[in-house]
């Protein structure tokens, strides 16, 4: 894992000077690394450049300047920086009626529990392993940070075009697939490196 460190990051007056056309980077990074899984949840598979990006974004936006503070940043998005052999995404329930909020959340009650969202290539599957901290018996967070540790087989399957690959989710009432594009299987196979 190339985990990030201060010396990844910008200064300040850098940053602010660089901002745009890094920003204007990362967006279209991220719309390829972006999958609509149904109406309501959205995975964003994060790499080193992503979160260096929220990292730089985190800095700016608090102004932190303490050096203990920004590894304080760095730790918590590094936790987010996939593994050898693995998948990092950001999973958002992406609600936007904010009258139906609390009846949205509720329905999601436990999908970071078990084996609900999935991604399926060929005949195999690997569900996501949720970080823990994000619900508890009676509330949900919108954002919630996901694992995923493809098999070798499946990793050929997403070099393959030919072979279908679908993300999953299996949740109460709240059942949907997205077919994975080939430009984020190109990303998957790179992080997998």
């Amino acid at each position: 894992m190339n985990l990030l460190t201060p010396h990844d990051l910008l200064s300040l007056a850098e940053y602010e000077d660089q901002r745009e056309q890094f920003r204007s980077q990362i967006i279209a990074l991220k719309q390829r690394r972006r999958i609509f899984v149904g109406p309501l949840l959205t995975l964003v598979f994060e790499n080193r450049h992503t979160l260096r990006f929220q990292t730089q974004e985190m800095i700016r936006v608090e102004h932190i300047l303490d050096p203990h503070k920004v590894q304080d940043e760095l730790d918590v998005y590094n936790a987010l920086m996939p593994g050898a052999g693995e998948l990092s995404a950001t999973l958002l329930i992406e609600i936007t009626e904010q009258d139906r909020m609390k009846e949205w959340l509720d329905m999601f009650m436990g999908l970071d529990h078990g084996e609900k969202v999935a991604i399926c290539a060929g005949r195999e599957q690997v569900f996501g392993q949720f970080e823990g901290g994000h619900s508890h018996e009676t509330k949900i967070s919108a954002v919630h940070f996901v694992r995923f540790r493809p098999t070798a087989s499946m990793t050929a399957a997403f070099a393959d075009l030919r072979q279908p690959v679908m993300l999953t989710v299996r949740h109460r009432e709240y059942h949907a697939e997205a077919s994975v594009p080939g430009s984020m299987r190109e990303e998957w196979l790179s992080d997998l490196q």
